[in-house]
């Protein structure tokens, strides 16, 4: 069976750093991006089961990025978590997320909100 594929859209270096020791050590294939690569662009070339991303990249909203990937017939049906310091949540979640973590999170919480949102797609 092959692992799950996470891609990640985070801007914090020591972030992107911590989650892919954790996801890969509790057995997902992990992809991090550059916090001003093309999202929507890299999810159609590494087809990711879910994209973890930070609601607020450094030139980038990750929530315009949702929206964007929500309109991509191509990819809208892609299982999206974000993650912000603040309780954006209400806004996330109607603008099409999958979940959202409140920053900062415990590992199994992340961990538990990804295997439910690979389940649902």
């Amino acid at each position: 069976m092959t692992k799950p594929k996470i891609l990640l859209a985070e801007d914090d270096v020591t972030m992107v750093s911590l989650l892919k020791t954790l996801l890969k050590m509790e057995g997902f294939d992990v992809v991090s991006l550059h916090a001003d690569d093309d999202v929507p662009a890299a999810v159609r070339k590494e087809k990711p089961d879910v994209l973890l991303m930070d609601v607020h990249l450094l030139n980038q909203s990750g929530l315009d990025i949702l929206d964007d990937i929500r309109k991509d017939k191509d990819i809208s049906s892609l299982g999206v978590v974000m993650s912000s310091g603040a309780n954006v949540k209400e806004e996330c979640m109607s603008r099409g997320a999958n979940g959202f973590l409140l920053k900062p999170y415990m590992p199994d919480e992340l961990i538990s909100l990804l295997k439910q949102t690979i389940k649902l797609n």
